[in-house]
């Protein structure tokens, strides 16, 4: 059964009277992409740079008392676009904005959310302070990290799941003898609710070990894969060695056909390349984080979020549930 997003039945169309929606730098055309969805445009925002490398930030119309949604992920340049978010929300909180929702598609430092050896920062817990003592009201996140992240926050978190949009795609492909593969134990759950939208599928886990940061060591698979299509289930894909790694032993395992699927597509140092020669068929990630289309490979396909997000917005304006999204 493929889960499809449920669109609500509006009593009015969204008015732009009541309800603004503004984008920093770091997506500008998924920002775009929503407000289209909505029925609007985006506020005018002048955004620029100084010559030290300062930003300055102008909401160019009023939002005195308006129902504010800011759109922007924290993703690479991570520090750049972290900095640029909190700007942009001291400016609403001093133009007097009703309330301002950020709206995240990715949040940055999301898997630095424990410490894990002596004397190391949670930084995960540190951004969710920066954004609430900037002005945030409340949170809207796409597949975090780490779901205790939602924790860190003394504000209202939405956390919303890509999973509608990459499981319409994988039934569109019309696979038997599916297995959903996890890359790792803590991906089990997520794996299962993708398992149990493609009619209750069975499921395998990749068991590895993390050695330092953006490498890891694959050592099993526990679960049947032998003549089966494959599809790894993950939040992310940074560097993708884990990810090809996985393919690789899927394969040696004896797997008929190998796709993989994550939400958001970090894909920094070697991790197209890697992927362009590992034996996955397909790459299904969305635009939660920018990337060309024109500087993908065929291998990676890249859906949009726009419809998600802006149902989401939709909902919060009007004080409907956001959960029967996922129900």
């Amino acid at each position: 059964m493929v889960a499809q997003i449920p669109v609500r039945d509006r009593k009015a169309p969204l008015s732009r009277t009541e309800l603004r929606i503004l984008s920093g730098t770091a997506n500008p055309e998924l920002a775009r992409e929503v407000a289209e969805y909505m029925g609007l445009s985006l506020s005018p925002v002048k955004i620029s740079p100084f010559s030290d490398g300062e930003i300055y930030v102008q909401v160019q119309e009023s939002v005195r008392g308006l129902d504010c949604f800011l759109i922007q992920p924290t993703s690479t340049p991570v520090n750049e676009n972290l900095m640029e978010l909190l700007i942009l929300l001291d400016a609403l909180k001093r133009a007097s904005a009703g309330r301002i929702t950020v709206v995240m598609p990715y949040y940055g430092y999301g898997r630095q959310d424990r410490k894990a050896a002596g004397r190391e920062a949670i930084t995960s817990k540190l951004v969710a302070d920066l954004l609430t003592t900037a002005g945030a009201e409340r949170v809207v996140a796409l597949d975090l990290h780490a779901p205790q992240i939602m924790g860190f926050f003394n504000i209202l978190v939405d956390h919303l799941y890509a999973s509608p949009v990459l499981v319409e795609y994988i039934a569109g492909l019309n696979l038997s003898d599916l297995v959903l593969v996890s890359p790792d134990v803590g991906g089990v759950s997520r794996t299962r609710a993708f398992a149990k939208k493609l009619d209750d599928s069975p499921i395998a886990i990749i068991d590895k070990r993390r050695t330092k940061h953006n490498e890891a060591e694959v050592m099993s698979v526990v679960g049947d894969v032998k003549d089966k299509n494959a599809i790894m289930v993950d939040d992310l894909v940074d560097t993708a060695g884990t990810l090809v790694k996985g393919a690789e032993l899927l394969k040696a395992q004896g797997a008929k056909r190998i796709f993989a699927c994550a939400t958001h597509a970090v894909l920094s140092g070697p991790a197209i390349e890697r992927i362009i020669n590992s034996p996955i068929e397909k790459l299904i990630v969305t635009n939660s984080i920018p990337h060309e289309k024109s500087e993908l490979p065929d291998k990676i396909v890249q859906l949009s979020v726009a419809q998600l997000l802006g149902e989401a917005i939709s909902r919060i304006h009007d004080d409907s549930s956001v959960s029967e999204m996922f129900e």
